[in-house]
């Protein structure tokens, strides 16, 4: 049986990141990735937003590691000559009513760290003559990327530094020994490997990889819900400078505009829905939906200018109506197996946070296993 150092288990931005921070760090690392190329999932299927950190609870992972992970990202864009713009964002409020709760988001920046500029009706239109607000705050710090030139770096690091990526394989399972934790792994020719260490980056399918790891605490595996959110493109030229986000619903940031570095407009995402299982099709009938919620801060958004584009899935731990969960960066101190690390509910600002989250994976591998009771 084959022997190896570290593997790492998906091929999507964050097991990219991470497999990148353990080779530099002198890890000899495998990823093994089920898909026919690198990012095909969730990090393929997402707004490309560099997030500041306006949203998410103080002292929660992912203030922490959106704010930190920002930096570090934007300096590693400008270092490996990664695609990216510091674009800026619009956070707005259309009514009256709204105020209250965009002024709770402005109390939140300023303890999270993120600097922004509240703004008026007039200096809206000023900035942004398509959108109707009656207030808003602007974030400098926010920006865009091109994520498939971003995996496309950090694959390069990785292998510069040792590590192979393996694709078209899948771990149909596992099992915890005193030697390490040994991988029943799929593909053409299926064979077992022992690895002394695990990275667990499924992204979508981590909860379900974590249930095949024969001797795994089970009561250490969170719920599994997926949000699928569609996104429409607009025809024609953008009449938009920055992104532009209206108030956050309790599932996701709101209908809002995003641009890509080619400048095509992008609506979305909504969330249309929680399937049992990722399924990634577009459904018909949102039309009616986007127009309507486009048209509070949009009003002269002509008729028939939307069209389809994609869809994107979030791997969540909380369901439609509960309070969003945090990041699980679950090491050996929190489950008692050594070696092994588990990355649950990495959805949004997972992109933004990839490279805090590669560092944070890299100390919990450092941390002895501490012995648990159910």
């Amino acid at each position: 049986m084959e022997t190896v150092d570290t593997v790492v288990v998906g091929a999507g931005v964050i097991g990219l990141a991470v497999a990148r921070q353990l080779a530099l760090a002198g890890h000899e690392v495998l990823i093994l990735e089920a898909e026919a190329r690198f990012g095909t999932q969730t990090s393929a299927r997402n707004s490309e937003v560099i997030h500041a950190g306006i949203y998410y609870p103080t002292g929660s992972l992912k203030a922490r590691w959106c704010v930190r992970g920002k930096e570090l990202l934007y300096r590693y864009c400008a270092e490996r000559g990664v695609a990216h713009r510091r674009i800026g964002k619009l956070l707005i409020a259309v009514d009256a009513e709204e105020l209250p709760m965009l002024a709770s988001y402005a109390k939140r920046a300023a303890t999270n760290g993120v600097p922004l500029q509240s703004l008026g009706a007039v200096e809206i239109h000023r900035r942004e003559p398509a959108v109707r607000a009656v207030a808003g705050l602007y974030s400098e710090s926010t920006g865009i990327l091109d994520s498939h030139g971003l995996m496309l770096a950090l694959l390069g690091d990785a292998e510069r530094a040792g590590a192979t990526l393996v694709t078209h394989t899948s771990v149909t399972g596992a099992r915890i020994e005193p030697d390490g934790i040994i991988l029943s792994v799929g593909g053409d020719a299926p064979l077992e490997l022992r690895c002394r260490r695990l990275v667990n980056a499924a992204g979508l399918r981590a909860q379900e990889l974590a249930r095949r790891i024969v001797g795994f605490p089970v009561e250490r595996i969170p719920p599994t819900f997926y949000a699928k959110g569609h996104y429409f493109l607009l025809s024609g030229r953008a009449p938009f400078q920055n992104l532009v986000y209206p108030m956050p619903d309790p599932a996701g940031l709101g209908i809002h505009v995003t641009l890509d570095l080619g400048g095509q407009c992008r609506f979305g995402p909504d969330v249309s829905g929680w399937p049992a299982t990722p399924d990634h099709a577009f459904e018909s009938g949102l039309e009616g939906k986007f127009y309507r919620a486009i048209r509070r801060y949009y009003p002269d958004l002509p008729d028939g200018a939307l069209r389809p584009g994609y869809t994107g899935i979030r791997p969540k731990i909380t369901g439609p109506r509960e309070i969003a969960g945090d990041f699980i960066i679950q090491g050996p101190a929190a489950h008692g197996v050594a070696g092994l690390v588990n990355l649950f509910g990495i959805e949004s600002p997972g992109l933004t946070a990839c490279l805090a989250i590669a560092e944070q994976v890299l100390a919990e591998l450092t941390v002895e296993p501490r012995r648990h009771t159910p």
